[in-house]
Parts: structure tokens; sequence; C-alpha cells
């Protein structure tokens, strides 16, 4: 009988080994992060319901169609009559401020993937690991790194909402017709100005679903981060669930449900409308 593998000990001891180690860094990226998630929430609480309500749905309307702005119209009056407006808006800054710290990990770690074979190679097994592994887990580091509160919520999120954007922009630049690349290499160009002026316009579409993907990961996630402290909506789930009180978890349900339909459509709308410039 071979003895059970020491791996949990190991892990703790390795984990114990960071915090005491980078204590500086994880006090400056938890400030950073800290700062983005109520400069957000500012922007998002500045104008009163009703104005930002009216705005969403014009914005919607123009980008996506009447349909998409009826919806948005009625959708968020709805979550205003719900009273759960300033949580709603609380989770937008979280899905924000993970999508937008992804988007800055991910696209250069995907294009370093497009352009290097041993990167990808090492990197695409980390990418299966990071979503294979159940969500919940992510939960316990973050909270011993950051504490409880939104920052290991967004921690957590951004780990578990990232490889989308980084497998898109590597399978995007990679799928560029050589031919492009060839034409742009017997011009002389430099490889900045190859990325910048033939691979990233023509990889745009599949970037944009990663990044699509990765806000809609984002916004899952900021919901179960409300077991260590995240605000938001997830909070009214959480208790909801916690107090057996069926309507008013489905109240707050309807509300994720809302804001997610709301993201997933008009990022959609992003990429098609991208989709349509490759075309021209």
């Amino acid at each position: 009988m071979v003895p059970k593998l020491p791996i949990a000990p190991a892990i703790e001891r390795f984990v114990d080994w960071l915090g005491s180690t980078f204590e500086f860094f994880f006090d400056l990226i938890s400030a950073i992060i800290g700062g983005t998630v109520d400069a957000f929430s500012w922007v998002f609480h500045f104008p009163p319901a009703i104005v930002f309500i009216l705005l969403v749905a014009f914005w919607a309307y123009r980008s996506a169609g009447w349909m998409l702005g009826l919806f948005s119209l009625i959708g968020l009056l709805l979550v205003e009559n719900l009273g759960f407006w300033d949580h709603t808006m609380d989770t937008l800054a979280l899905v924000m401020t993970s999508a937008l710290v992804s988007v800055v990990v991910g696209l250069p770690l995907g294009i370093w993937c497009a352009r290097n074979n041993s990167v990808q190679n090492t990197v695409t097994p980390l990418l299966d690991f990071m979503q294979t592994m159940p969500a919940f887990v992510y939960l316990i580091p973050a909270v011993f790194f950051f504490g409880l509160g939104v920052v290991p919520g967004v921690i957590a999120s951004v780990i578990f909402a990232v490889p989308p954007t980084i497998r898109l922009t590597n399978l995007g630049i990679r799928q560029v017709p050589f031919d492009l690349v060839e034409a742009a290499d017997s011009f002389g160009s430099t490889p900045g100005q190859k990325l910048w002026k033939v691979q990233l316009p023509l990889a745009m579409p599949t970037l944009m679903a990663g990044i699509n993907q990765t806000i809609m990961l984002s916004l899952s996630m900021v919901v179960i981060a409300s077991m260590i402290g995240a605000q938001g909506i997830g909070a009214d789930v959480y208790r909801a669930v916690t107090q057996l009180k069926i309507g008013e978890g489905f109240e707050a349900g309807i509300a994720v449900v809302i804001l997610a339909i709301l993201l997933d459509r008009l990022t959609q709308n992003i990429v098609k409308k991208k989709k349509g410039e490759g075309k021209h």
C-alpha cells in the first residue's frame, strides 16, 4: 500500500511562503484592485438610476435594435423596482474590474503564445487546469493572500475568467492568413507593425469573442465570490439560499439574469460589428 502523498501540507507550506515573502506585492495588488472597483462603483452609482437606465436602453437600441433597447429599459426598471439597483451596480463594478484585469493580463499572454510555440505548450496545460478546477477552490488562496471582501473576489474571478481571452487571442492571431503576414514581411514591417496593423485587426472578432466569454465567466464568479464577502447581488442570492427565502432568491436571480443577458448581447453585438468590418 503506497502511503498518501503529502500534497495538501506541501501546498499549505508553499502558500505560507508566498504570503510572507511577497506581502508588499500583495498589498500593492490589493490597493490597485480595490481602487479600480471603487472607481467603477462611483461611475455606476453617480447618475440617478433612471438616467442610467435610459442611457443603457438608448445605447442598446442604437447598437442592437429596438428589441434589446426595450428589454434593457424594462429589465433595468424591474431591477430598480425590486430594490436591487445598488447591489446590481456593485456587481457590475466587480465584473468590469475582473474583465479589465483579465484583458490586461490575457491579451499580452495570448499574443506571446501566438508567437512562441514553447510558450503555448507551457501555458495550455495551465489553462486546462484553471478551467477544470472547481471555482470554489480559487476562493481559498484568494482569502489567504487578500483577506475577505471585494479584492479576493476579483482575484478569484480573474483566475477563473482569463483563460478564454488567452486562448482566443492566441487562436485569432494564428488564424490570420499566412500570405498576409508574408506580404507584411515583404514590405519590411517590423514585428510590432505587423502585429498592430495586420494581425490584431484581422484577429479582432475572435479576440472580442474571448473577451465576451471572459465577461460572462466574471459575472458567474463574482456571484460565487459573495461567499467571501464580495459585495453585490451575489450576497442577496447567498443570503436567500442560507435562510431558505425562495422568493427573495428568485428576485435576486432575476437581477443576475437581466445583467447577464445585457452584458452578453451588448458584447456580442460588438463582435458582430467587428466581423462585419472585417468582411469589407
